[in-house]
């Protein structure tokens, strides 16, 4: 699979590949539409992890995704649309993964055993789509308005998470802080950039390492916990 291992599902292309089968012996129709629209989401992601969003072309996507420009105006009005689908998608399944990560803890787990298994549920789908990693922390944000509102969406979403689990955790802990709604989204905030930090470098393989940072980050705000002393 072209680019699945080292770049990330997310980031799959199909150049040189032969293109969708139709016709009798091909694929139905409504078959043949979304898995088109599954290749240009992957194309994009990696065609822009390779160049940057200001300098990929409608030519590139349609190239990796093997498929048509006609298949890709069918999908997408231009390339700012197709990009905003794909990392609306990636974000989708990032969250997805934390809340799976969540509902996998037996009921009597600690709120710390919770909080962790969350962060570290986001943390490796990152280290698992470096390239999906780049394109959303290092090149969406400057892609223009709409993906940065996009961005700003992902944010509230992972706030809202922070929110849900912090409420829970203060039943069994009513000695903990109550903290406004701009705690919760400050704490979404500085998580991406100490990822965005790691990525920009080239470590997205590194990002788990992060773990017991924003833990112990969400803990200080959240449980008002000491951070603990480092080892040097």
């Amino acid at each position: 699979m072209a680019a699945a291992g080292q770049e990330g599902v997310l980031a799959r292309t199909h150049e040189g590949e032969p293109g969708l089968p139709r016709g009798r012996s091909g694929l139905p129709l409504d078959a043949v539409r979304g898995a088109q629209r599954g290749r240009l989401l992957r194309a994009v992601i990696a065609a822009v992890g390779q160049t940057g969003f200001r300098d990929v072309t409608v030519s590139d996507i349609v190239r990796g995704a093997r498929v048509s420009r006609a298949a890709f105006y069918a999908h997408f009005s231009d390339k700012e649309d197709c990009f905003l689908a794909a990392t609306r998608h990636g974000g989708v399944l990032m969250y997805n993964r934390v809340v799976a990560a969540v509902r996998q803890q037996p009921p009597d787990a600690s709120a710390e055993t919770t909080l962790r298994a969350s962060i570290a549920a986001f943390l490796q789908f990152l280290a698992e789509e470096p390239t999906f990693a780049r394109v959303f922390y290092v090149d969406m944000p400057m892609a223009g308005p709409k993906a940065v509102r996009q961005i700003e969406a992902a944010l509230h979403g992972f706030a809202g998470l922070n929110r849900t689990w912090h409420e829970r955790a203060r039943r069994d802990h009513p000695a903990w802080p109550a903290v406004p709604y701009h705690a919760y989204y400050a704490l979404a905030g500085a998580t991406t950039e100490l990822v965005r930090a790691e990525v920009r470098r080239g470590r997205t393989d590194a990002v788990a390492s992060l773990e017991d940072t924003v833990v112990a980050l969400h803990l200080a705000v959240l449980a008002g916990q000491p951070w603990a002393r480092p080892d040097h």
